[in-house]
């Protein structure tokens, strides 16, 4: 999916500006990394506010159009009011086509309804991670990566190792660690079976 977002150049800067920019529908941001300069800059409040709905968005590379310049960006920080559907500022960081990308990415779990754990065991299926934190190339960035749990029984795990991620992708491993991404346990089993499913998977 391919989002573009339109935004100008933002000269005024401080609180009391973006305040006045709120209350006139846009929203202050910023855009850095590269070789170039940070940009302040400001777009349209309920435009931004679509698009931060869909979860391509945070995971894609975005066109970013400043007075009529493009160029591609990330999505890397977004601040937000704590009760009102309202954007308070956004920050975007360029992308380097060279350069490998550090960014999480969500998971979609798929087959969970015939699992045989759950469709012959009636286990529940336990989504430990709901994203992955992952190294690529701009052009090789997903915007999800599927998580097949179709073949999983009652106690058996699926770690990162054992993702089948696209061309190009790897996962940040933080030292030898190979974390559960899902597993599923038995009903009413609790910690106690999650725990038997570990023990089992090592």
């Amino acid at each position: 999916m391919q989002f573009e977002v339109i935004a100008n150049a933002r000269t005024v800067q401080g609180s009391g500006a973006s305040r006045r920019l709120r209350r006139a529908g846009t929203v202050p941001g910023i855009v850095y990394g590269g070789n170039a300069a940070p940009l302040a800059i400001e777009t349209n409040h309920n435009d931004l506010l679509l698009k931060l709905k869909k979860e391509a968005f945070h995971s894609s590379i975005i066109t970013l159009v400043v007075d009529g310049k493009k160029e591609q960006v990330l999505l890397r920080d977004t601040q937000v009011h704590a009760y009102k559907p309202l954007v308070l500022h956004i920050d975007f960081q360029r992308v380097d086509a060279t350069h490998e990308l550090h960014i999480k990415v969500p998971l979609h779990f798929v087959n969970e309804d015939t699992a045989p754990g759950v469709k012959l065991g009636g286990g529940l299926v336990n989504h430990v991670m709901t994203e992955l934190d992952i190294h690529c190339l701009a052009k090789d960035l997903p915007e999800f990566i599927s998580v097949d749990v179709g073949s999983l029984k009652i106690g058996e795990n699926l770690h990162v190792s054992q993702l089948k991620l696209p061309a190009g992708v790897k996962a940040v491993q933080h030292g030898s660690d190979d974390p559960i991404v899902v597993g599923i346990v038995g009903k009413g089993g609790g910690e106690e079976a999650a725990a038997e499913g570990e023990a089992a998977a090592e």
